[in-house]
């Protein structure tokens, strides 16, 4: 345990870490719950509401990019804040958008800045999380993943009551984004400040910003970050290729009803949340890498089942089985990253980059290829894509000097 920080500290610390997190989550959701009534109010079709989110994701994904410059010009604390901050504007101006103006610019604008917000805060509180963990010498990224998990059950849940009492989406999101930046605030004030908390070398000069710049720069020729990428790769498909297809393919594929096909992606939710809630001590047990094997074996079986069910109610196990492999692959591949405290930002920028490009570019190209071969057809890419998660999932051993996992590194293969 890092002596620097007393135990309330820690604490704090901690709670601060699991508040942002939750509140991402809450906002996210928040829009996602209100996107029909977004759609209705502004009279836009399909293909000009899929532009609205490609902005989203493509802002993202600079955001994850950007986050490692925040990180070196002002900190943890203030980058923080300023992620949190851009996040709820873009939430703010959104509703403006949707609601008030009813301008299809105007929301497009305010969901590229919430795009942008939130793709720097991922970075930096996943950073963060990394850091609580070589502060306390437990794991414990997936239980703040599960923690982003319950922020989005929150947002939907709030969602669902907010459109059944008629309140309006400016109202809604307006609400949720003063909610996201008050929280953002009272939480980051108990982040310390991590150049004096946790310095490899602060005995010696500290780095100038042309060196953090290229450090950051330096991680995308590791042969590592991409190992680490491929892990992400593979299970950010896994997840995300439920959370946009699995009902489609319970109706489709499996003669299900509408219902029943969103039954099947609250047993994959449940199943994923329990795992990411409980999973820090099996980790801790069996260490990061044989832990991403079982549960890559886990996610192959039980999407193989569902592909092949004979009936609805084998294809929730395999639901269920899928929901508990794919839990863990992008926490840990988080935790991975930030092994090495000095090029920490820039690599779980790099890396969650990678998996990004894949929940953004994974439903298009799926759907594509759906429309050719079948919905439960496509599904087998999947299957592969786990498999090459699951044979790349070495790569996350912790590197040589970290303190996370440190009596477990060498029984790692």
């Amino acid at each position: 345990m890092d002596t620097a920080l007393t135990r309330s500290q820690l604490v704090h610390w901690r709670t601060a870490v699991f508040a942002i997190f939750f509140a991402t989550g809450l906002g996210f959701a928040t829009w996602a719950s209100r996107v029909p009534t977004a759609k209705a109010n502004l009279g836009i079709d399909d293909f000009q509401l899929g532009l609205l989110l490609f902005a989203s994701g493509a802002a993202s994904i600079i955001g994850l990019s950007l986050a490692n410059v925040l990180l070196a010009r002002w900190g943890a604390r203030r980058g923080l804040f300023l992620g949190i901050a851009i996040f709820a504007v873009g939430i703010l101006l959104t509703g403006l958008g949707a609601q008030t103006f009813e301008s299809y610019a105007l929301t497009g604008t305010g969901l590229a800045i919430m795009g942008l917000g939130m793709g720097s805060t991922d970075v930096m509180m996943n950073v963060e999380g990394a850091a609580i963990e070589r502060a306390t010498d437990r794991t414990i990224m997936p239980l703040f993943h599960a923690l982003f998990s319950l922020g989005t059950v929150a947002g939907a849940a709030i969602g669902v009551a907010m459109t059944w009492w008629g309140v309006g989406i400016g109202w809604h999101l307006w609400i949720v984004g003063a909610v996201v930046v008050i929280g953002g605030i009272v939480a980051v004030a108990f982040v310390p400040v991590r150049e004096a908390v946790e310095d490899p070398v602060a005995d010696e000069a500290a780095p100038s910003r042309r060196d953090k710049f290229a450090a950051a720069v330096a991680v995308w020729r590791d042969p590592r970050t991409y190992a680490i990428g491929a892990i992400m790769l593979g299970m950010a498909f896994a997840e995300g290729g439920a959370n946009d297809w699995l009902p489609l393919a319970v109706v489709d594929g499996h003669d299900g009803t509408v219902a029943q096909g969103a039954i099947a992606l609250t047993v994959f939710s449940i199943a994923m949340t329990t795992v990411r809630a409980l999973g820090g001590p099996l980790v801790d047990r069996f260490g990061r890498v044989w832990t991403l094997r079982i549960l890559a074996v886990a996610a192959g079986i039980g999407l193989i089942v569902f592909i092949l069910a004979p009936s609805l109610p084998v294809a929730l196990v395999g639901v269920a089985l899928w929901g508990v492999g794919a839990s863990l692959g992008f926490p840990l591949g988080m935790s991975a990253a930030a092994d090495d405290p000095t090029k920490a930002a820039a690599s779980v920028s790099a890396a969650a980059t990678i998996g990004y490009i894949a929940f953004l570019c994974g439903p298009p190209i799926l759907g594509w290829i759906s429309h050719h071969i079948g919905l439960l057809n496509t599904l087998w890419i999947l299957v592969g894509l786990i498999a090459l998660s699951g044979f790349a999932s070495g790569a996350a051993k912790p590197i040589a000097g970290s303190t996370v996992g440190a009596g477990r590194a060498q029984s790692e293969a």
